[in-house]
């Protein structure tokens, strides 16, 4: 769906981690971290939740362990990470007009960023045969919403709207296959138009910031609920330990446990994984509208 760089720079910029994921592993190297997530894996006895990326065990079969031998997920000369420049903003000089999807997250703020950017936007019941058409689901990929909303996925682009843009140093956009190459390049180059750094993925159920943080908040309510700790301690260990900019369980407010949980539902109808199988511990919480930090007496 996309280069290591690419995500890394999502998750520094849209969630606030100090590190990218690739960039962690390169510095605590594979052959440290790769067995912790084997321990971890078998220890809870196979659990989906845990099992750790294939991808992890090839690079530390064939030695690609990270900075410390000068190669990982990153190639490093003199210790610093060689990281291929961000492609420029596409040049497009006549904008198609824009149509959003009448089910997009934070639909509301979408148009107000569009009208911000001097989008010109449709309003009809459906999009002119000239529109870009976007939409911005939680967890959903965008091929899936084509689908259902019978939309022509060939001027179709997804949308991360969990983050709210005012908030935000990048905005996501996510194509599908179909997707032809001007209305990604045109897409690309508006929500560019004020500055604003923009990534551009190929399709994925919960583009990339969604898919980490729903995992990261679901594994915190799974250890709440198996009273590991109480949640004022995780947050406590994470935000010391990891250096995270919040809690996993502050994460989940921040962002709200309903759109974690809808993320988490629909992420596991998109790849049928029970690695996505919502905690029942975030499901009674999203469900009674409580704080993930509340202390049950």
């Amino acid at each position: 769906m996309a280069d290591f760089a690419t995500i890394d720079r999502i998750l520094k910029d849209q969630v606030g981690f100090k590190l990218g994921p690739f960039e962690l592993m390169d510095l605590t190297a594979l052959d440290v971290s790769h067995p912790v997530m084997e321990s971890i894996y078998r220890q809870y006895y196979d659990e989906p939740r845990y099992r750790p990326s294939v991808i992890t065990a090839q690079r530390l079969a064939g030695g690609v362990v990270g900075k410390k031998v000068g190669d990982g997920f990153y190639k490093y000369e003199g210790g610093a990470a060689q990281i291929a420049p961000v492609p420029p903003v596409p040049q497009v000089d006549d904008l198609p007009p824009v149509w959003v999807s009448t089910r997009a997250a934070r639909r509301a703020e979408l148009y107000q960023l569009l009208k911000d950017l001097g989008a010109k936007i449709e309003t009809g019941q459906s999009p002119s045969p000239q529109a870009l058409t976007l939409v911005a689901p939680l967890g959903f990929d965008v091929t899936t919403v084509a689908v259902v909303e019978r939309l022509d996925p060939a001027r179709t682009v997804g949308i991360d709207m969990l983050v709210d843009d005012a908030a935000t140093k990048r905005r996501v956009l996510a194509t599908n296959p179909a997707t032809r190459s001007d209305m990604r390049d045109a897409a690309h180059a508006l929500f560019a138009r004020d500055g604003k750094a923009v990534s551009v993925i190929r399709d994925s159920g919960g583009f990339v910031t969604q898919r980490v943080v729903a995992t990261i908040v679901n594994i915190a309510a799974d250890m709440c609920q198996q009273r590991v700790c109480t949640p004022k301690d995780l947050e406590t260990a994470v935000t010391l330990g990891l250096g995270y900019p919040l809690g996993p369980l502050a994460m989940g407010d921040k962002f709200g446990p309903a759109n974690v949980l809808e993320v988490l539902f629909n992420m596991q109808t998109v790849y049928g994984d029970p690695r996505y199988r919502p905690s029942p511990w975030l499901r009674r919480r999203g469900a009674i509208g409580l704080s993930l930090m509340h202390e049950e007496s």
